[in-house]
């Protein structure tokens, strides 16, 4: 259990640091993503951009437990 906690924190830091270089590339933009805007509300539901970090991490977890 401590071992995953570790990784988790670390992947977390990393994805922390690499939220501003991701927001730039447009990775958060993906067709799919809801995005509503209103005068003064703004509501963003990255639904594409999660599918494929949940692939990336699924992907990241099986090797690990190989």
């Amino acid at each position: 259990m401590q071992k995953t906690l570790v990784i988790a924190g670390i992947i977390l830091l990393v994805a922390g640091f690499l939220w501003p270089l991701l927001q730039k590339a447009g990775f958060f933009r993906l067709p799919g993503d809801i995005v509503i805007e209103r005068e003064n509300f703004r509501f963003y539901f990255p639904v594409t951009s999660m599918v494929i970090i949940s692939g990336v991490v699924s992907v990241i977890f099986w090797i690990l437990r190989r």
